[in-house]
């Protein structure tokens, strides 16, 4: 029987991974997928590409009828903004894919996917904190992002924990720090005896995906008691509520920001650290006393369904 249903799909693309979600019009999620990183910067064009089209095929389904595709991708707000022909000039090489040609595809950023994915309002903000971390903004015909500018700037992502963690353990292996839990972690998770075998195993991988590896340690290190990762987290809650302070300030009266409610979605891996999300929440409350943290139950991947079907509205 032939399938005459309208489709859509949405696609949140990530430093750590892609994943893609097929639904019918109403926003009923029928098949997810995920794949390796789509980030341009991180990994190229080419790459980020192939990955991205193999999560729409694992999603793509016989005969399927796609009205609308929206593509929210990492660094479409910074250097690749004016890359979309580029980027969909690729896509069409990967012939599996056709079906997504027929409708509306639209190449958005993954903040506002982040955003879309905790509310239904228009304005407000997103942090977003997992391999990489960017604070971003909406309020009517304003709109501000802060941070976002690559894994070496990054203050408070995971990249930049399981740095600041290295940077500890070999302090501690040196002698020129203060001894840590992380360090007898890190050779336990690595199955590693020594400096050298440790140093191996980082450096002959790709930095942006085993750096950030490293922040899960800090967190289990903090966990158990242990100060100097503790420390590490808070710095981190306190650079990545920065951010977002820096965004609501410039995108808020003051008299708003003390009186209104309006949301703050989180999202992100750095957020599973209950130190860091005290941190951050303890220092935006500062700014903005009413408002309203949101850390969303579903995956960010329900933002980019949302605003498929708003396309076609």
């Amino acid at each position: 029987m032939r399938d005459n249903q309208n489709y859509i799909i949405g696609v949140d693309g990530g430093g750590a991974k892609t994943v893609a979600a097929l639904a019918n019009i109403e926003g009923k999620i029928l098949a997810k997928a995920k794949t390796d990183s789509s980030h341009p910067r991180n990994v190229g064009i080419k790459e980020a590409i192939t990955n991205l089209a193999q999560a729409i095929h694992k999603v793509l389904r016989k005969n399927k009828n796609i009205s609308s595709v929206f593509l929210g991708l990492p660094a479409m707000e910074e250097e690749f903004k004016y890359k979309k022909d580029v980027i969909k000039r690729e896509l069409l090489k990967h012939k599996e894919i056709s079906p997504i040609f027929k409708g509306k595809l639209i190449i958005g950023s993954d903040q506002l996917v982040g955003f879309r994915s905790g509310t239904e309002e228009k304005d407000g903000v997103v942090l977003i904190a997992g391999s990489g971390c960017v604070a971003h903004g909406w309020r009517g015909n304003r709109e501000v992002k802060v941070c976002g500018w690559g894994y070496l700037s990054e203050m408070g992502s995971a990249f930049w924990v399981g740095q600041k963690g290295l940077q500890a353990i070999f302090k501690d292996l040196d002698g020129r720090g203060k001894r840590t839990l992380m360090t007898k972690l890190i050779f336990k998770n690595f199955k590693v005896k020594d400096k050298k075998s440790l140093i191996e195993k980082i450096y002959s991988k790709n930095p942006t995906k085993i750096i950030p590896l490293f922040s899960i340690l800090v967190n289990e290190a903090a966990k158990k008691g242990d100060r100097i990762a503790k420390n590490i987290l808070i710095e981190a809650g306190k650079e990545l509520a920065l951010s977002t302070n820096t965004v609501i300030k410039k995108i808020t009266p003051p008299l708003a920001r003390q009186r209104a409610g309006f949301p703050l979605v989180l999202i992100g891996s750095v957020f599973k650290s209950k130190v860091v999300l005290e941190a951050v929440k303890k220092e935006i409350k500062k700014v903005a006393p009413k408002v309203k943290f949101i850390q969303p139950e579903q995956e960010p991947v329900i933002g980019a369904v949302k605003l498929a079907i708003e396309q076609l509205k």
